[in-house]
This record gives C-alpha cells, sequence and structure tokens, in this order.
C-alpha cells in the first residue's frame, strides 16, 4: 500500500482500537499517529485493509470485521499496550465513538495530572500503561489517595508513591502494570 493513500483524522483512537491519545510516544510528540505518510500507516496491516475497504474509519465499521488481523493482536505489545485493544474497540463499536472519545478525553485529563503533578522525568510509560489499562473510576480513587497523603513529599517520593497506589489499585482487578515483551 502507499501510505499517502491512507486517511485518518481521529489521533485519539485507532483505526484497530488502539488508544494512541495514551501512547507515550504520541505523548511526547514522537509519533503522529497511523496517518498517511507515518511509519504506523507503513507499516501497520489494518490501514492496507481500511482502504481495501472503502476508507473505513475503524475496524468495526467493516462487513469482515473482527478479521484475520485481529489473531492474536492483544497478545504482544508496542510502546502501548495491546492487551485491551480487542475490549476497546468493541467498547467503541457498542456506546459509539462520540462516548468513547469523551471516556478517551477524560484519561487524557488524568494523564496529564500524573504526568505534571507525579513524573519524576521516567514515569512517563509507566504512567501511560496505568491509564490506558485501569477504568476512570480507579484513577480517581488514586488521586483522592494522592492528594492526601503527599504533601510536603519531593517529586521523587510522590513519583514513587503515586506508582505504588496505581499498582496495588491495578492488582485489585487483576491488571498488570507492565508491557509485555515483543511487538507486532
Amino acid at each position: 500500500m502507499q501510505s499517502n493513500t491512507f486517511k485518518r483524522s481521529d489521533n485519539l483512537f485507532s483505526l484497530c482500537g488502539l488508544n494512541c491519545s495514551l501512547c507515550p510516544s504520541f505523548v511526547r510528540g514522537n509519533c503522529p499517529g497511523c496517518r498517511a505518510g507515518s511509519h504506523c500507516a507503513s507499516t501497520c496491516p489494518f490501514a492496507p485493509c481500511s482502504v481495501e475497504h472503502g476508507d473505513v474509519n475503524y475496524c468495526f465499521e467493516c462487513e469482515e470485521y473482527p478479521c484475520k488481523h485481529y489473531d492474536g493482536v492483544d497478545q504482544q505489545d508496542s510502546m502501548i499496550s495491546h492487551l485491551n485493544q480487542l475490549k476497546d474497540i468493541e467498547k467503541a463499536k457498542r456506546i459509539g465513538i462520540e462516548k468513547y472519545h469523551k471516556e478517551q478525553l477524560a484519561k487524557i485529563e488524568i494523564l496529564n495530572e500524573f504526568l505534571q503533578n507525579y513524573d519524576n522525568g521516567h514515569r512517563d510509560v509507566f504512567f501511560c500503561l496505568a491509564v490506558n489499562l485501569m477504568e476512570i473510576d480507579d484513577l480517581k480513587q488514586v488521586f483522592i489517595h494522592l492528594d492526601d497523603s503527599t504533601k510536603g513529599f519531593n517529586s521523587s517520593e510522590k513519583s514513587d508513591f503515586a506508582k505504588q497506589l496505581l499498582i496495588d489499585s491495578a492488582k485489585k482487578n487483576n491488571i498488570a502494570l507492565k508491557l509485555r515483551k515483543g511487538s507486532w
């Protein structure tokens, strides 16, 4: 596929179900998302498939969804976790992309709060992963405890405390906050 034939305007949520807006590369400004001409669009199996099927915006709009491209898609990670990829695209399909975007925007706000107030310079990948995999209500509960407990902490102590609270909260829901080896 020639990447200039692939069109994409949604930089929050990918064609295939990844939460691009919560990816460390995207947050750092190092990734344009899956747009024409980007590395992702030229190596992604979903981009040419989208073009072949009439430029669908999200795979769930295709008559063939879910297709062979989803076989094992959630078994490995790239810079972003693919663990919830199928779950997230199904949710977007079920509730509608506008409602899904509202949830994403709330998660972006939460992520920005972590990055601005609790990142000591090397936790962006961890915070992106936590916000991507955890539910909004659980993340909000972490903030309530953070706000009450970190007064007087230096940035390193605040960051360590935030990380541990997220790990503890995630464990309650059987979520491991680690990227898995491998790539697409």
